[in-house]
């Protein structure tokens, strides 16, 4: 079994709409199977920005040494 994965929006619509580069990998005929995963995103933004934070911090004085490489 092949998996392609892709992300989309999803909408008031019961569609489920698939990216042109996502198409472009699949068969032309026969069956498939769909799993549908979503994630909390307030979760994820949360994440995304301590992770953010976190890499944009100065290094710490015992770094400095790094600097010169």
């Amino acid at each position: 079994m092949q998996a392609v994965e892709f992300i989309t929006d999803l909408t008031s619509e019961p569609i489920l709409r698939i990216p042109q580069e996502a198409v472009a990998q699949l068969p032309k005929a026969g069956r498939v199977r769909v799993i549908v995963l979503t994630t909390d995103n307030s979760d994820e933004a949360e994440w995304r920005l301590a992770a953010y934070e976190q890499f944009m911090r100065d290094d710490s004085s015992e770094d400095v040494v790094y600097d010169s490489y």
